[in-house]
């Protein structure tokens, strides 16, 4: 999903709107408005329903040590610098999001604000011991540890992401891992390297947005079709793992391509699905297209489990890895994530066949 991190990196290569610049009037004529005015008024206001509620009780307690273990040991989580909206919910359950590989993307998709080069830094030989001790000192139970696009690697960075989950899952045996995976530029033989042996609960790659939408969202080097293949021979290498993936709505597709894309996923042996609002991380990011209305993603989270998936979590709020390690129980046949309590922003018919239901709000 769309990340929103610090400006804090070398070669920057942000993808932008591009507007043609406006033209200047004679004498006693004002300039037009000019192209970074027009990109800021395209920002669509939030919608009534973007809220969420704080985590009390034990729930806050829990935040509160996860929160001084992450300033007492200067770590960097994606939960924070994605400024995510259900922190509080996850950080309250003992999970948390890290992001491995370097700070900066080979890739420039529209909808991301991470930073973009052609040449990214070398690896940092000690990330994987550093990762470790990052989960055990945050005390977690479930940890998803995703990752930058490292096309400049002949395996697209796989041997380090397979090094830094195992040495988390030594360091760390009681705790559940999922990678968050990059599409490895379609390479499945770095994919089979990658996960032959390795510790993992979930398998997740995002494919992002509905395919007629690839060439105007992602990096000419993603596609939907090179997605689902990482994520239909991620099953075939590893059928005893769930594997995951998340689609946006909002930038530009039809409900029924939504539909469209949900059933290509479930055919490709997809376990789990997440759905969430797209929301532009600055206005050189692409605009808003729409907000479906939580009415919406309870339709689209009914139609899922229709389908077969075995956990689903769809909201406006909700990011790909919302409530990850309750997504992962309700997969092996726990109670859904939207009945359980939470201050989260999954949303369903569940419970009624008239009106959404939401997590934390209406089920307690």
């Amino acid at each position: 999903m769309s990340y929103f991190y610090p400006l804090i990196l070398m070669e920057r290569r942000l993808p932008i709107i591009d507007f043609e610049k406006d033209g200047v009037g004679g004498c006693a004529v004002s300039p037009e408005i000019g192209p970074l005015e027009r990109r800021k008024s395209m920002r669509k206001r939030l919608p009534k329903w973007f809220k969420t509620s704080l985590p009390t009780g034990t729930s806050q307690a829990r935040f509160n040590g996860t929160k001084r273990n992450v300033v007492a040991h200067g770590l960097n989580t994606v939960c924070e610098e994605a400024r995510c909206p259900n922190v509080h919910d996850c950080w309250g359950r003992g999970t948390a999001t890290f992001m491995i590989a370097g700070e900066v993307c080979t890739r420039g998709c529209r909808f991301c604000a991470v930073g973009t080069t052609r040449t990214p830094p070398d690896l940092n030989p000690e990330e994987p011991i550093e990762l470790a001790y990052a989960v055990k000192n945050m005390g977690l139970s479930y940890a998803v540890i995703t990752v930058v696009n490292r096309d400049d690697l002949s395996d697209g960075g796989a041997s380090h992401y397979k090094k830094c989950i195992e040495h988390v899952a030594e360091t760390n045996p009681e705790v559940g891992l999922e990678l968050l995976c990059s599409d490895l530029d379609g390479n499945l033989k770095s994919l089979e390297m990658l996960l032959k042996g390795l510790p993992l609960r979930v398998f997740a790659h995002n494919v992002e947005c509905v395919p007629r939408l690839d060439s105007v969202v992602r990096d000419s080097r993603a596609s939907f079709g090179q997605s689902l293949n990482i994520l239909r021979a991620a099953k075939e290498i590893r059928p005893d793992i769930m594997t995951k993936t998340s689609l946006m709505v909002g930038l530009g597709e039809t409900d029924e391509e939504i539909s469209e894309a949900m059933m290509m996923i479930r055919d490709a042996g997809v376990d789990m699905i997440t759905l969430g609002q797209y929301l532009q991380p600055s206005y050189r990011h692409l605009p808003v297209d729409r907000f479906p209305e939580p009415e919406c993603f309870a339709d689209w989270d009914g139609f899922a489990r229709d389908l077969g998936f075995s956990a689903v979590a769809s909201g406006p709020l909700v990011r790909s890895s919302y409530r990850a390690g309750l997504l992962w129980e309700e997969a092996m046949g726990g109670e859904p994530v939207v009945t359980r309590d939470s201050s989260g922003s999954a949303v369903s018919h569940i419970f009624s066949s008239k009106r959404p239901i939401e997590a934390g709000v209406n089920n307690r």
